[in-house]
């Protein structure tokens, strides 16, 4: 940023039918995305920012990823709130992705989400752009997967590089992002960063640290498994380190961060003993580079308390510094 230069809010990609769409079609995480935005009102922080209606993702623009027999097949069993049809378990709809009524409409919204805010980095809006309820990375292109009917991370990312020759995908949920390294795995365009948990038996059961890409990708998939227990300290040294030397091989040009909060202590997981704070200063540090940056949700299965506490760390920063509104307050 040029001295003297005043930077734009941060855009907020929010509407009440939006919350209301992801609050009744997510029957998991019931009510998480009507809490998660009562606390950032409550917090004070729609003042800070600039707030954008979403669109809702086309048929085209879905099919930018994923297949149209899935397609297809979601907006069928969606329409008919069918679960029982013998061929949604081809397509990875069952326990975890249970085919309810709405479903297909929910999807399409939090995919049209995050190209919207995708596009408003695209037309110079702002530097960052913040989807609360997006984040969902186990999608494939063909299959449900993980909670996840829809890849928006990826159909954010796939917006984005129709400006930005190289973009940068960070993710910080406590799972492997297996579903956006596997759509990028071919490719030396974008590059994948997932700081994960990987143990036998945990789901996805992928992101091993030779797991590095495929074919013309290949080295452009950064993997990074830890064990449980891992603090603050020892993981943002980590994620620092590994960031640096990635931005400094990469040079990116757009970041997108799946910012999951399932790794803090007291997450049902109970696996990461993280605190917000320490997310806070992942954050910050991709932040710096003053990229444009589309901030997703992820995972986020916390208790109230935690939820408020991690998106304090956005509005407050560390050490009286203000981590993602801190060049608009000026």
């Amino acid at each position: 940023m040029m001295e003297g230069e005043v930077a734009l809010p941060p855009v907020y990609v929010y509407s009440p039918e939006y919350i209301r769409l992801c609050d009744s079609n997510m029957s998991k995480v019931s009510k998480r995305a009507s809490m998660v935005h009562s606390l950032i009102e409550a917090y004070g922080l729609l003042s800070e920012m600039t707030i954008v209606k979403p669109k809702v993702a086309s048929m085209e623009e879905m099919a930018s990823f994923h297949t149209d027999s899935y397609l297809q097949h979601l907006q069928k069993v969606s329409e008919e709130g069918d679960d029982d049809d013998p061929e949604s378990i081809e397509y990875g709809l069952g326990y975890d992705c249970p085919a309810t009524e709405g479903i297909f409409d929910y999807a399409a919204a939090v995919g049209g989400a995050t190209i919207t805010g995708a596009q408003c980095l695209m037309d110079g809006k702002c530097q960052v752009a913040i989807n609360w309820p997006g984040g969902w990375h186990h999608a494939k292109k063909d299959e449900a997967s993980g909670f996840c009917y829809l890849n928006d991370a990826v159909l954010g990312i796939l917006r984005l590089r129709q400006k930005y020759d190289r973009v940068l995908y960070i993710d910080l949920d406590l799972h492997h992002g297996d579903g956006v390294e596997d759509a990028f795995s071919f490719t030396s365009k974008v590059m994948t960063v997932s700081l994960h948990k990987f143990s036998p038996g945990f789901f996805p059961g992928t992101g091993d640290v030779s797991d590095i890409g495929l074919g013309k990708g290949r080295y452009y998939a950064v993997n990074v498994p830890l064990q449980d227990g891992i603090q603050d300290d020892k993981y943002c040294q980590i994620c620092e380190g590994v960031l640096k030397e990635a931005h400094s091989a990469f040079n990116p040009e757009a970041v997108v961060l799946q910012l999951g909060a399932d790794t803090i202590a007291g997450d049902p997981m109970c696996s990461f003993n993280m605190t917000a704070e320490g997310l806070g200063k992942c954050l910050k540090y991709v932040l710096q580079w003053q990229l444009p940056t589309l901030i997703l949700g992820g995972d986020r299965r916390l208790p109230p308390c935690q939820h408020g506490s991690l998106l304090d760390v956005p509005d407050r920063g560390h050490s009286g510094e203000n981590t993602l509104f801190g060049d608009t307050r000026s």
